[in-house]
């Protein structure tokens, strides 16, 4: 290869070759993780971590898509390489159990041909799991003392499942109530307790629809007690939310906020009476034709 071609590097080039990083480095850390929960996100989650903080403007090329510049330097795509290491990292729920200066330690040793071997990663395996449950626990008792505290804010209505809300806005009072069988369409946006946000329709400027009991189960209990055109704030405990394995951007253990607009609701229309079992009927016998008269 020409020294010239090594000081800028193809787009689709370096996307091909870090998804082949991206499955072979980091598997340990993926098949650490717990599998995904059977609920998703009220609608779907977005996967995308939250914005990160001052990156150099041309490192964006890489997250803007294929029609962005089809090329990086090798400092822009590195420091892209960076940023999605750390993601993966925060995605794992073990972003405050790194060490930075030995993971640069590792990466040199790796780019001058060190292995690791298959104890290595079934210690990883093993550090990322117990790190995940300590994080998970510490957001577990984050939630419980907000909702503590929080449930003697004005307003604010706790439910026999520990569900939290306040109600902005009520709605139509005189709508139909909301089943669990209706479709449902709704704006809202989705914080933690740090006020990360992990979701949000107004972001992507489309409401989202979808079948109550389609949702995560803090979701289904809000829903059916609002009205259409209902603005509320719903705390979501554990729970009735992810538990603690967590999903996508959602840390396990973690209380979710959210602002949530019921625009509009689709009945799924009346469920159909039982009918009683019929007993079966003998078939009729043919008619039998009248005899010819003799003449």
């Amino acid at each position: 290869m020409k020294q010239a071609n090594l000081k800028q590097v193809s787009l689709a080039s370096l996307r091909r070759t870090f998804c082949v990083w991206l499955m072979t480095a980091a598997a340990p850390i993926v098949l650490a993780q717990p599998p995904t929960p059977p609920h998703s996100t009220p609608p779907p989650a977005s996967t995308a971590a939250p914005a990160s903080t001052a990156a150099p403007g041309s490192a964006n090329k890489l997250l803007a898509g294929p029609e962005a510049s089809g090329t990086l330097s090798p400092g822009e795509a590195s420091y892209v390489i960076g940023i999605t290491f750390g993601e993966q990292m925060r995605h794992a729920d073990i972003a405050d159990q790194i060490d930075i200066d030995a993971v640069t330690r590792g990466m040199k040793d790796g780019l001058a041909g060190k292995k690791t071997t298959g104890a290595d990663q079934q210690q990883i395996n093993t550090y990322v799991r117990t790190a995940r449950l300590r994080a998970a626990a510490r957001n577990q008792a984050a939630a419980k003392d907000f909702l503590a505290k929080n449930a003697h804010e004005k307003g604010v209505i706790t439910t026999a499942s520990g569900l939290e809300y306040k109600v902005v806005d009520p709605g139509d009072a005189k709508a139909p109530a909301v089943l669990p069988t209706d479709e449902v369409s709704v704006q809202y946006r989705g914080t933690l307790l740090d006020g990360t946000e992990f979701d949000s329709t107004y972001a992507r400027g489309v409401p989202m629809s979808f079948k109550v009991s389609g949702v995560i189960p803090g979701w289904q209990e809000a829903l059916v007690l609002m009205k259409p055109g209902a603005k509320w704030l719903v705390f979501v405990p554990p729970e009735l939310a992810y538990g603690p394995n967590g999903q996508g951007p959602i840390p396990g253990g973690s209380l979710l906020k959210f602002d949530v607009q019921l625009l509009s609701v689709k009945p799924s229309g009346a469920p159909a009476a039982p009918v009683a079992p019929v007993a079966p009927v003998a078939p009729v016998a043919p008619t039998a034709k009248p005899a010819p008269r003799s003449n």
